[in-house]
C-alpha cells in the first residue's frame, strides 16, 4: 500500500495509531480470556505476571505503543481506552477473588510487570534475563501483599477465657 491511499481508511496517522493501540487491546483482553486459573494465589499470580510479561515482549512496539506512550501527541480514542479499561477490571477483579481488592495492590502488581517487560525489552531483547524473575516477583508480591491478607482472613485462634479470682 502506499501511505497515501491508507488515508482513504484513516484520516490521520494518529487515527492509525488509535486503530493498532485498539487492536493491541483487543488482543490482550482475548489472552486474557483464556486464562487459566487455579483459585491458589501465587500459583494466579504467576500465571498473570507471565501472560503479561510475554505479551509485551513478543511485539516490544506494540508494548510501547499500548503502555510508553512514546508518540508525542498521541492519545487513543475514548473508544481505544475503553478496552484497556476493560482489561485492567478483569485483572482487578480477579486479585479481588485472590481476596487483593487494595487498588495500591493493584498498581503495585502492575509497576512489577511493566518493570519486567521494560528492563527485559531494553537490556535484554529476545533473552530471558527478566522473563526469568517474573516467578520471584509474584512471590515477593504474595509474600508482601497476599499472604498478609490470607493471616487476616483466617479465622481467630480461641483464647482461653481469662480466669477471674
Amino acid at each position: 500500500m502506499r501511505p497515501q491511499s491508507l488515508y482513504s481508511y484513516f484520516d490521520s496517522k494518529h487515527a492509525i495509531y488509535d486503530a493498532m493501540y485498539a487492536q493491541g487491546c483487543r488482543q490482550f483482553v482475548a489472552g486474557q480470556a483464556r486464562w487459566k486459573t487455579s483459585g491458589d494465589a501465587l500459583a494466579d499470580l504467576r500465571m498473570i505476571g507471565r501472560y503479561f510479561v510475554e505479551f509485551c515482549t513478543d511485539d516490544p512496539v506494540r508494548f510501547q505503543l499500548m503502555f510508553q506512550r512514546t508518540i508525542p501527541g498521541f492519545e487513543p480514542s475514548a473508544a481505544s481506552f475503553a478496552i484497556s479499561v476493560e482489561s485492567l477490571a478483569t485483572l482487578q477483579a480477579h486479585l479481588a477473588t485472590l481476596g487483593i481488592d487494595d487498588p495500591a495492590a493493584l498498581d503495585l502488581f502492575t509497576a512489577l510487570g511493566m518493570g519486567l517487560a521494560d528492563q527485559q525489552i531494553s537490556n535484554d531483547p529476545g533473552g530471558d534475563r527478566w522473563i526469568r524473575l517474573i516467578d520471584t516477583a509474584a512471590e515477593m508480591f504474595f509474600n508482601h501483599v497476599a499472604l498478609p491478607l490470607h493471616h487476616t482472613l483466617r479465622s481467630p485462634t480461641p483464647q482461653p477465657e481469662e480466669q477471674t479470682t
